[in-house]
């Protein structure tokens, strides 16, 4: 019986060519020529001016000039997630996607998994209603971040939603990131980049109304909290429930984020904030639906069907608490010391539905019910130093520092009595099975985790034309406990490389190449006895960027090569304990994005992957993850009728598969999903907005990463009331 456990070539592609064709036309081209997320850019200027020295008496002060991106914008100038060094998309030698505010809310993207879906080189698996994974380069995405400092998700999964309401935009780093991370998966890594408060006042307010009777409420405000503006704060709200297209699913989650800045002098600037978001969710599923009958033929269910007992329900409760000390020593010199504190706590109680149904007798499926619980923390501390030095007559960037985490788990798995009862005609999705009393039997976890890094980055602008990044990243990582009666034993030390180099071909157009590492130590052993050696992973990536319109416009593509080495795999029993062997798998496969402004009033963000993964031995891996995604999201201002924005969105994905063994395989064919979107600004205050997705109303399954899987939604849509202030 396998159940879900809660512990647990480079191709040539003519498109580059069009990138480059267009980075060549750009070279003469001039550029082209929009709230609170305005303010949060403004609190972002004030903070930096704030930490420099007051100027002597008398002295004539210049006009300093700042320009902040554009409110509805579609991309990003810079970003510090792939290198800590603040540099443009353009001069980051590596694939960089930046979802903003405005794709955020233009589109309704309310959750991780809804930025993720929509971002260029991004799988989202969902295997079940409260747990999903996520994959870029053929891999598992382990590690989020917040606004540079994370840990690796301790099941490799993520346990219930993470609401996007907290955040001024989302980066997300593929492949390798050795610089940014201790360790993980040569994957990706995603970057929430908090909101931040302002002195000038701001505030807005949401209401949507959306199928299956789901009610959202959001408010978001930020003011300076003294007289003189040298304490400023900001807090966001979010409640969200309702039903669902699934039987008996009710989700429902309430969010609330503080922060205050207070410059503590000229140079000197202290954050400090507070989130909370808990998770409510009912009818919940462990597991999904059973793909095939026992003759071999695949089921076709109803969307709606649901494995969750009446009883089931599943609760999480996160804390996240940051503080934030910067300091600006003078000549373009800065500290930054960060600290985290986070709790994930989660208490559920659930019905897993197992076995094979006959398609005549409707036999065939079984009863697994359990209480489990867990209690995860991690604490964080983050100190680096940046600035700029002068060598060879030429002036370059350095960023270096310390990292220290630890994370820690208790759970506990109480097993409910009627395991292994028979589930005949409809009971097995028809909510009916009674609640046990969970004695059957306990098992539990209690492991601790501790990561210490330093890291050194350096870019050097060896010639006007030629920049050169490097960067170190020692790390040394250990672990201790017990999960399910096996040792999380561990204990690794690795040093990891980064390089990259920029050419610019002309002022708009740039080539790449980039190299760089990461590792993962293991708990698993072998027939000797001994520990697998640490999971390496590398990423070889090389391209061209084009940054076009002063900027606004961001073009890129990729070819990459990644590789993860003697990652755990199952090889057998030895005296009745599971023994492991290390694989190799291997992706490679091209990239392209374009991001930004194409037109006035037109946005958009639009991005393919194209991808082959192997093993060993060149056999084809992991069939589940699709070889080709395309992801495309606009939105156009109509000139005639500027207060009308409409908009539309497409996700397809090439066919996958998953194989059930027995010669059996589950198939999904090639699908797409399209949504549409309008907004309608009254005045300067009030807009609506109407979302609609799965337009085609497209049935298909929300994953094959396991051998269950449930229907995503049809048809759907939403209404949004928006005041601003």
């Amino acid at each position: 019986m396998s159940r879900p456990c809660f512990k647990r070539p480079f191709l040539k592609h003519p498109l580059l060519l069009a990138l480059a064709y267009a980075g060549l036309a750009s070279a003469h081209a001039d550029g082209a020529g929009n709230a609170l997320d305005a303010a949060g850019a403004s609190a972002e200027a004030e903070q930096t001016q704030s930490t420099r020295p007051a100027p002597p008496a008398g002295a004539v002060m210049p006009v300093v000039t700042v320009t902040a991106a554009a409110v509805d914008a579609y991309s990003a100038r810079s970003s510090k997630s792939a290198s800590r060094l603040d540099l443009t998309l353009r001069e980051t030698p590596q694939s960089v996607s930046v979802v903003t505010r405005a794709l955020m809310d233009d589109f309704q993207l309310t959750t991780i998994n809804d930025v993720l879906a929509s971002t260029t080189g991004v799988t989202v698996e969902k295997v079940e209603t409260s747990r999903t994974y996520f994959t870029a380069r053929g891999f598992d995405i382990v590690n989020f971040q917040y606004d540079g400092v994370g840990l690796p998700q301790v099941f490799g999964n993520l346990q219930g939603d993470i609401d996007t309401a907290l955040y001024e935009r989302i980066d997300i780093v593929r492949g390798a990131n050795g610089l940014m991370t201790s360790t993980g998966n040569p994957s990706a890594t995603v970057n929430f980049i908090r909101k931040r408060p302002s002195a000038q006042t701001a505030a807005s307010a949401s209401v949507t109304l959306g199928s299956w009777n789901t009610r959202r409420v959001e408010g978001d405000v930020t003011a300076k909290l003294n007289e003189s503006g040298s304490v400023t704060g900001r807090a966001v709200l979010v409640h969200q429930d309702g039903e669902s297209y699934l039987d008996r699913y009710e989700p429902k989650r309430n969010v609330a984020y503080a922060v205050v800045d207070a410059r503590l002098g000229d140079a000197t600037v202290l954050t400090m904030g507070h989130t909370y978001e808990a998770g409510r969710s009912k009818g919940v599923m462990w597991g999904a639906l059973p793909l095939y009958y026992t003759d071999g033929t695949p089921t076709d269910y109803p969307r709606s069907t649901n494995t969750a007992a009446d009883w089931s329900r599943w609760d999480t409760t996160n804390h996240s608490t940051f503080a934030e000390l910067s300091h600006n020593l003078g000549q373009g010199w800065r500290v930054l010391a960060t600290a985290n504190y986070l709790t994930e706590k989660s208490d559920s109680t659930l019905q897993y539905v197992y076995g094979t149904p006959d398609r005549t007798t409707g036999l065939g499926l079984l009863a697994y019910p359990s209480k489990y619980a867990s209690d995860h923390t991690q604490s964080l501390v983050d100190m680096s130093v940046d600035g700029k030095f002068a060598l060879g007559g030429r002036e370059h960037d350095l960023s270096f520092g310390y990292n220290w985490s630890k994370s820690r788990l208790v759970d506990q798995s109480l097993y409910g009595r009627g395991i292994g009862d028979s589930l005949p005609g409809n009971t097995a999705f028809d909510g009916s099975f009674p609640l046990p009393p969970f004695d059957a039997a306990i098992d539990g976890s209690r492991y601790e985790d501790r990561r210490n890094t330093v890291f050194a980055a350096a870019r050097f602008n060896l010639t006007d034309d030629w920049k050169l990044l490097a960067g170190v990243n020692h790390t040394r990582a250990r672990g201790n406990g017990l999960a399910y009666g096996v040792s999380r034993a561990k204990s690794a030390t690795k040093t990891t490389p980064y390089v990259g180099v920029v050419y610019d071909i002309n002022r708009s157009l740039s080539a790449y190449a980039s190299h760089t590492q990461i590792f993962n130590p293991q708990t698993e052993t072998d027939a000797s006895g001994a520990t697998l050696d640490p999971i390496e992973g590398k990423t070889t990536e090389a391209g061209l960027k084009s940054a076009l319109f002063d900027g606004r416009l961001n073009l890129s593509g990729a070819v990459f090569k990644t590789r993860q080495d003697n990652t755990a795999e199952t090889a057998g029993l030895v005296g009745g304990k599971t023994i492991y062997r290390g694989i190799n798998a291997e992706s490679q496969g091209v990239e392209l994005e374009a991001s930004g402004e194409l037109a006035r009033g037109w946005q958009a963000t639009a991005g393919v992957t194209s991808l082959s993964i192997h093993g060993d031995q060149g056999e084809k891996a992991k069939p589940y993850i699709p070889r080709t995604t395309l992801r495309v999201n606009t939105t156009y201002a109509l000139p005639g009728l500027p207060a009308l924005k409409v908009g539309g969105s497409l996700r397809w994905q090439s066919k996958s598969s998953v194989d059930q063994g027995g010669g059996i395989t589950t198939r999904q064919s090639s699908y797409a999903v399209l949504g549409l979107m309008a907004r309608y600004q009254f005045d300067r205050h009030l807009s609506l907005a109407v979302n609609l997705n799965n337009v085609t109303d497209k049935k298909y399954l929300t994953s094959l990463y396991w051998t269950q899987s449930y229907y995503a939604a049809p048809r759907n849509g939403s209404a949004t009331l928006t005041w601003t202030y």
